[in-house]
């Protein structure tokens, strides 16, 4: 689905990324870890859009992405979360979901500015897709609540529903666990493990919180100071000697 082929990115004198290649396996949930520093956000924007890399390629079953701008490649069928909260704090829960369902409709700015039939029509058939997405996740009773004022565990949860709302194939997560506590990261956990299932989304997530990526994750890749140096199943990579070095030094 995801080809990333020898991904180069440098940072002035700094390589945060060198010659990093691997395949997401579909409808997997495909985990990516690695110190602090290792280049793992870095490649979450590079894919995404946000970042440009300096040599190699990305494609996304079969098209060349490569350095597309981020709404070109949210067309294309994949999403994002980001690792410091990225909500519209003060809209409501209901509209948060409306911003992103709204790259799938068809109707244009002609059609919305003279209030169009079939415009009214889209519009209130994603606003019950967008209540039907914010049911799954349990904040249907918040739809008309501004986003910022709920709990920040809930506002994780919103960012990855408007996620969803934009009908992925793919969807990237960047430390979706950061600033939850235990109980919150057990149902978030749940919670991936349920669209990586039921909704057969293909999930790449980048964490820090070891116990829960190998509690969900099919597959594991390591990266270190840039670097690729191991990929294989969470059990395979708790037993890695890279991978304990890289972690824990010699």
């Amino acid at each position: 689905m995801l080809e990333i082929k020898n991904i180069t990115k440098n940072f002035g004198g700094v390589k945060a990324l060198n010659d990093v290649a691997f395949n997401c396996i579909p409808g997997k949930i495909n985990a990516v870890i690695g110190p602090n520093g290792a280049g793992k956000t870095t490649l979450l924007n590079i894919v995404s859009g946000h970042y440009q890399t300096d040599s190699g390629g990305i494609f996304f079953k079969g098209n060349n992405i490569t350095n597309k701008k981020p709404f070109i490649i949210s067309r294309f069928g994949i999403a994002r979360t980001f690792q410091n909260l990225q909500i519209f704090s003060h809209m409501t829960v209901l509209e948060n979901i409306l911003v992103g369902a709204h790259i799938r409709a068809k109707s244009g700015i002609f059609s919305s500015a003279f209030h169009m039939p079939y415009m009214k029509k889209e519009e209130d058939e994603l606003k019950e897709k967008s209540r039907l997405l914010l049911s799954l996740f349990g904040l249907l009773r918040f739809q008309d609540k501004i986003a910022g004022s709920l709990p920040f565990g809930c506002q994780r949860q919103l960012e990855i529903a408007r996620a969803l709302s934009l009908e992925p194939e793919l969807i990237l997560l960047d430390e979706p666990a950061a600033g939850l506590n235990n109980n919150e990261t057990m149902e978030l956990a749940k919670l991936i493990i349920s669209i990586n299932k039921e909704k057969r989304l293909t999930v790449i997530i980048v964490e820090h919180d070891m116990d829960l990526i190998m509690d969900i994750s099919n597959i594991v890749f390591v990266l270190n100071f840039g670097e690729k140096i191991a990929q294989g199943s969470p059990r395979e990579i708790q037993n890695d000697p890279n991978v304990i070095k890289a972690y824990l030094g010699e």
